[in-house]
């Protein structure tokens, strides 16, 4: 199986410059003083621990890597909810075939690249606030700004060359490649607490049962689908009979994965990056507004809620689309029994469609809000950062790993778990 060799060989490549890319830091910083600001940041629950997770470290010590896959999530989300909003956007996806989706692909490029440059200059200004540089002159900015920005697009490259020519999807791969890098730092951090008395110990053993509970419930629910029996008619062509066989269509109680997450954690992450260009000071009406988006804020997990609920049915629409399934049925001579043929079948895969989004979105919200509540009672960030990051980790892992099935049982190889 050279091709699939090729493609693991690719990915990890990939992986290896993002790795490299993440240690180099830009000129003109005290990253010594930048690292203390963040492990306070941290500490606080604060945005920024948050933001420093996605970058694999990356932010904390202002490498050029700093500003991660961020950006260009962000730009994914606008351009979709643009696609639902504007009809001839919508139009372009569906009627322009592979040209309307190079369009789409290629403005959400540019929209990543203009984000990055936003979220590079609120990354300076912070900087420059904190006292963080060694010249405050403007070449010294110009670099750092642009150096993020390039940063950012070759990120973005990465990510889609992954998705073309590797293994799994590029922005997950990414992001789960910054977070395992991240791995002996909370490993050093579950160390400490141990270290730190009665209240510590109980913050570490929490945090091991909280990463077991959720890594056996993840793998658990990703093989959990809703099986609709499908049966085909009789068919006679010439002297023989085709069809009558049953099947079934299966729908995945959890089809988007871990992108719902993902994204709602881009979004709440936007006032923190806005809050870089202009720090409130302490009791006004600014610092109270950023403090409801801290993670240990009641409002801060409703809306995490809330996002993940909305960005799951959002990507539930654009995976599955109950029209063309019950078109393609139709035109196949299959039919779902108990179900005439068109409208009926039409709303009775929406019904079922709509039920399992709500279950999986309800799964969902249940492992990315336990961590944050938890980390909330006890009164420690780090168990809400990690218990997020082993989340994503294992929501990637297990997509990588199918990815991987699908590869080999295509070219007619046994899968790994068998």
């Amino acid at each position: 199986m050279p091709e699939l060799r090729k493609k693991i060989l690719y990915t990890l490549f990939i992986i290896l410059i993002f790795r490299f890319g993440s240690c180099i830091p830009v000129p003109f910083i005290d990253t010594q003083l930048l690292a203390q600001y963040f492990e306070q940041a941290s500490t606080n629950g604060s945005m920024l621990g948050y933001l420093d997770m996605f970058s694999g470290g990356g932010l904390s010590r202002a490498t050029i890597f700093a500003m991660s896959i961020t950006p260009y999530i962000n730009a994914s989300i606008i351009l979709q909810l643009l696609t639902v909003a504007i009809p001839a956007l919508e139009r372009m996806v569906k009627d322009g075939g592979e040209e309307g989706r190079k369009k789409i692909a290629s403005w959400t490029r540019y929209v990543g690249v203009l984000l990055g440059l936003l979220q590079g200059l609120s990354y300076y200004a912070l900087l420059r606030n904190q006292g963080f540089l060694s010249d405050k002159g403007v070449l010294a900015a110009a670099t750092i700004v642009m150096t993020f920005t390039a940063g950012t697009a070759l990120i973005m490259w990465m990510g889609e060359h992954i998705t073309q020519k590797g293994i799994g999807n590029g922005i997950s791969i990414i992001l789960f490649a910054g977070i395992v890098s991240r791995g002996p730092s909370l490993m050093r951090t579950l160390g400490n607490l141990f270290q730190t008395g009665t209240s510590g110990i109980v913050s570490a053993i929490l945090m091991i049962i909280i990463g077991i509970f959720i890594v056996v419930f993840i793998v658990f629910m990703s093989n959990a689908e809703r099986r609709i029996p499908v049966q085909y008619a009789k068919r006679v062509v010439g002297r023989k009979m085709y069809g009558g066989q049953s099947t079934h269509l299966p729908i995945k109680v959890n089809a988007s994965g871990v992108m719902p997450i993902i994204f709602a954690s881009s979004i709440l992450a936007l006032p923190q990056t806005v809050s870089m260009f202009w720090q409130p000071e302490a009791g006004t009406v600014g610092a109270h507004i950023l403090n409801l988006f801290s993670q240990r804020s009641v409002v801060y997990i409703v809306l995490y809620a809330l996002l993940i609920l909305a960005f799951a049915y959002f990507y539930a629409s654009i995976q599955f689309n109950p029209i063309e399934i019950a078109n393609n049925l139709k035109k196949q001579g299959g039919f779902i029994p108990g179900f005439r043929p068109g409208k009926p079948t039409v709303d009775f895969i929406k019904k079922v469609l709509s039920k399992i989004t709500l279950f999986g979105a309800i799964y969902l919200g249940i492992v990315a809000i336990c961590p944050l509540l938890l980390g909330k009672a006890v009164g420690n960030a780090y168990l809400a950062i990690g218990g997020t990051s082993v989340i994503i980790v294992v929501g990637v892992a297990l997509e990588t790993v199918k990815a991987l099935e699908a590869q080999m049982l295509m070219r007619q190889y046994k899968g790994f778990l068998e």
